[in-house]
């Protein structure tokens, strides 16, 4: 049954802005007035399953979706690999220089920081405390993209939802490749010095890898400059300092990565505790979602409501740096690294009527013929040009009925599981 034309009207052009912010509202009475969130927030989910329900089995754009399903699964894939790979990197470098090191290396100096902090005493107090509140979090941008892939089944965005998300899921996997290749290249300290030893079990000592290229020239300048000339390691560190080795068989080799003690147990077991890392990682993953959902947000629906998207993320950037959760340069490089692979992935999902440009196309090859039916006042020829041409736009019916229903059926069970796991598995970016 299709919307009245004032709803649809308002979904369109506002609705799904609306809905949004509600979201990011009720979700922030957690902080004012617990009772209220407690009822609210469940009302409000069961409003919005509701809500896509009695609409995807309408939904007209079935076969896009099912044509975009399997780059969604690859690029979900993706994704799951790519943070497979990013919890081995961060356990690495939190762990290759020992908790030593952790506890005994200052932050580094941040301007942003300074910045923040002189603000603090020149604004005025009730606005120091917006910017200190938490009004939006990870699992809110998550929330938030999930609305807007949903909101085809409104036509508030262009179908398909899967190519959407795919091309999301496909962007964020590059995002978390490439910061995981910046934060292993070079170690930083953490901007919160007591955070490994209230998360991490790790070996006092370095690695013997740090303790051969390492430590001699950790702060020795004339073993750096001998180590500059000749460029070869050349200290004598003695006999290396052993790790425990757990028989883990063919796994073993992860041992000289995550630096397993004798309370971790399984490989496995260690890996499911992983956390988020405690010295600094260059850049910030949430500010990654966080840049990606506005960007997705700007392109596939924009209006007013991108503007204030905008200045919420903005707001988690300077909550990132004040809450010490990251130096500057991590919510800086995020935000214009995920803008520029937002802008490379066009080709998955573009948000630009390609019915139009089949139209124009197939005009173009009978342009001519169209012209010659005119000029001889053959009406029936003229008709049966425009109606090829309308037919170009439109994507062949290539699934039966049935099968399109229980593709439905899969992907909404399908998609709201995802969703839950995503809020469940991510929370700490």
């Amino acid at each position: 049954m299709p919307l009245p034309a004032w709803a649809a009207s308002m979904v369109k052009n506002g609705g799904l802005g609306l809905v949004a912010l509600t979201y990011v509202g009720v979700d922030y009475l957690r902080h004012l007035t617990p009772s209220w969130h407690a009822r609210l927030q469940p009302a409000l989910w069961v409003i919005l399953i509701l809500a896509s329900l009695t609409r995807f089995l309408k939904y007209p754009h079935w076969n896009s979706e099912i044509r975009s399903a399997i780059p969604f699964i690859a690029s979900m894939l993706f994704l799951l690999s790519a943070f497979l790979f990013e919890v081995l990197s961060v356990r690495f470098v939190t762990a290759v220089l020992g908790i030593g090191w952790h506890r005994a290396t200052s932050p580094l100096p941040d301007t942003g920081q300074w910045l923040l902090l002189a603000l603090n005493e020149k604004l005025p107090h009730v606005v120091v405390e917006v910017l200190r509140a938490r009004i939006i979090s990870l699992h809110h941008y998550l929330m938030l993209f999930v609305m807007l892939a949903f909101s085809v089944l409104f036509n508030s965005v262009k179908a398909p939802g899967l190519g959407l998300g795919a091309r999301y899921m496909f962007t964020m996997a590059v995002g978390r490749l490439l910061r995981v290749v910046s934060f292993v290249s070079t170690i930083l300290p953490a901007v919160r010095p007591w955070c490994v030893s209230a998360r991490y079990r790790l070996p006092s000592h370095p690695h013997p890898w740090a303790q051969k290229y390492y430590v001699p020239y950790a702060s020795d300048a004339g073993a750096i400059s001998e180590l500059v000339q000749r460029d070869m390691a050349n200290a004598d560190v003695g006999d290396y300092i052993k790790d425990y080795r757990p028989d883990w068989g063919s796994m073993s080799f992860l041992i000289n990565f995550l630096r397993p003690t004798r309370t971790d147990g399984s490989w496995y077991s260690l890996l499911k505790r992983a956390s988020g890392g405690c010295n600094d990682l260059l850049y910030s993953g949430h500010m990654l979602v966080a840049v990606l959902t506005a960007m997705a947000w700007t392109e596939a629906y924009g209006g007013w409501t991108s503007a204030i998207l905008w200045m919420l993320v903005i707001h988690s950037a300077q909550r990132e740096i004040r809450e010490r959760n990251h130096y500057s340069v991590d919510c800086v490089v995020a935000i214009y690294v995920a803008i520029l692979l937002w802008k490379m992935t066009g080709f998955i999902w573009s948000p630009k009527d390609t019915s139009l440009i089949r139209k124009l196309a197939k005009y173009e090859k009978i342009h001519s013929q169209l012209n010659r039916a005119i000029k001889d006042s053959d009406m029936d020829e003229v008709m049966k040009l425009l109606k090829e041409v309308e037919s170009a736009g439109q994507q062949r019916q290539s699934f039966t009925e049935q099968s399109i229903q229980i593709f439905a059926y899969i992907t909404i069970v399908f998609t709201i599981s995802i969703v839950i796991l995503a809020f469940i598995v991510t929370s700490d970016g």
